[in-house]
């Protein structure tokens, strides 16, 4: 069982030694470079601030006139009014026509320039939702990389642990054969032995948990070899000199929630001006301009002459039985109006009509549309400030946790050093006398325990310390790097 149990744990070592040759280092920097650009929370936000920016552009160009060009062509058959004369005809007229409208909002009660500012505030909002998404980003990236540096110091020293006593037992063996100690003292030596394969295979499993845990939040597979840079990480000073209070005045300046619930805020209190500005009047300037073509409008060619004498009558009562001669001409010649279809081009020119109009609305009655309107927005516009007391509570409860978190991981590290230290002169002791014969293998296992557990508990102190510290530098601003 000990056997097997030492053969995984070599085997995992070598694995992992050859795995390591082929991974890619990464600093925190590059870390949080990853996730943030594969982070599906993150896009959503760009694409939120990419629809706040249409709406502010769209509520911008309402400023300007609206023109819009119609047109039609069609064509007439049977019974229909000539459009050029009204009057009935019936024949096929094919028609076509040309409208273009303009219209230019002049006053109504500043609706368009509050829907404006509050379009800027929604944006704005959006801006700090995109940041916000990508502080929590970096700061669950922090977090992990923490605890993959956290879990690779506890690994090391559980290694240590096991090395330390492999080195003992054999040590040991060697005496027992010489006869100086009993055989009691090697079976607890084995069995204590296979307790620290035991652990250094847990601190394995914990540690590349983390790592996944790392590359879960970089949006990497878990396939994608990964190994992380070790700073530098000491902690010089454990005092906080900052009280919650002045922590949290700076935060509300600099959190993105913060910021976001004030744009919400202004927002609704530029939206319900907006509704207001729906009870008055409306006043625009309208122009439009027509023309058309009808097959059926035609231009005259000239007049010509069809008979230049032509009978009007005779003399006598049968015309069939008299003579030619006796025919009655008149003297006017009978003449032919001569016409063609005007031309498509001169009817488009000729038959412009043009309009200018100031409109006037005014509202009387809609159902309760509009008033229901106005208390809409006033119920958000409350809305929004319960949303940004809300927003300011939460953060000062965060910041007076981590606050607290912060001072009990001082104290903790503070007494886990000392532990530590002493842990070390009364195993160094301990290991002299037992060395010289002087004490057991007991007293030597119990010191060499809490010497152990004394450092994986400094190591876990200074870790939950050194993030700590960082959360609070991160609410007031300040960036997060090692």
């Amino acid at each position: 069982m000990k056997k097997g149990i030492l053969s995984i744990a070599l085997f995992s070592l070598v694995v992992t030694a050859s795995i390591a040759q082929d991974k890619k280092v990464y600093t925190l920097k590059e870390c949080v470079e990853i996730a943030l650009k594969n982070n599906l929370t993150v896009k959503r936000s760009e694409m939120g601030l990419k629809g706040a920016d249409i709406n502010l552009d769209q509520a911008k160009y309402t400023m300007l006139p609206s023109l819009n060009l119609s047109g039609s062509a069609g064509s007439n058959y049977g019974r229909s009014i000539d459009p050029t004369t009204n009057a009935f005809i019936d024949q096929k007229i094919d028609n076509a026509n040309v409208n273009a409208n303009a219209s230019l909002l002049l006053f109504n009660a500043f609706r368009v320039m509050n829907t404006i500012r509050q379009n800027v505030n929604d944006k704005a909002a959006a801006e700090s939702d995109l940041t916000k998404a990508k502080n929590d980003v970096i700061l669950s990236v922090v977090t992990l990389y923490t605890s993959v540096i956290f879990n690779q110091e506890l690994f090391q020293n559980a290694q240590f642990q096991l090395r330390t006593t492999q080195q003992q037992l054999e040590r040991t063996k060697k005496l027992e054969q010489a006869g100086s100690v009993p055989l009691g003292n090697v079976l607890d030596l084995e069995a204590q032995n296979a307790t620290n394969e035991l652990n250094l295979v847990q601190r394995e499993n914990t540690y590349n948990l983390s790592l996944l845990q790392l590359k879960q939040a970089m949006q990497l597979p878990a396939s994608t070899p990964l190994d992380i840079e070790v700073p530098e990480l000491g902690v010089e000073d454990v005092t906080l000199n900052q009280s919650t209070e002045q922590i949290f005045d700076i935060a509300k300046q600099n959190m993105p929630e913060i910021r976001a619930a004030v744009y919400r805020t202004e927002s609704a209190n530029f939206a319900l001006r907006a509704s207001r500005a729906s009870l008055y009047p409306r006043l625009s300037l309208n122009a439009s301009a027509f023309t058309n073509y009808s097959s059926a409008a035609k231009v005259s060619t000239g007049i010509s002459v069809i008979d230049p004498n032509p009978v009007i009558g005779y003399l006598g009562t049968d015309p069939n039985t008299l003579d030619p001669l006796l025919q009655v001409k008149s003297l006017q010649p009978q003449l032919k109006s001569n016409s063609k279809e005007k031309p498509f081009s001169d009817q488009f020119s000729d038959n412009i009509s043009k309009s200018l109009s100031l409109g006037l609305t005014i509202p009387l009655f809609n159902g309760y549309t509009t008033r229901a309107s106005v208390q809409r927005s006033k119920v958000q516009r409350d809305q929004a400030s319960i949303n940004l007391t809300d927003a300011e509570n939460k953060l000062r409860q965060a910041i007076e946790t981590a606050h607290n978190d912060a001072t009990a991981a001082a104290k903790t590290y503070a007494s886990s050093a000392k532990a530590v230290k002493a842990r070390e002169e009364a195993f160094r002791m301990t290991k002299q006398r037992y060395d010289a014969g002087a004490t057991n293998y007991v007293d030597y296992q119990v010191s060499e325990n809490n010497l152990f557990q004394a450092k994986s508990d400094q190591v876990r102190a200074k870790y939950d310390l050194i993030f700590k510290k960082k959360v609070l530098d991160f609410y007031q601003g300040k960036p997060i790097d090692y």
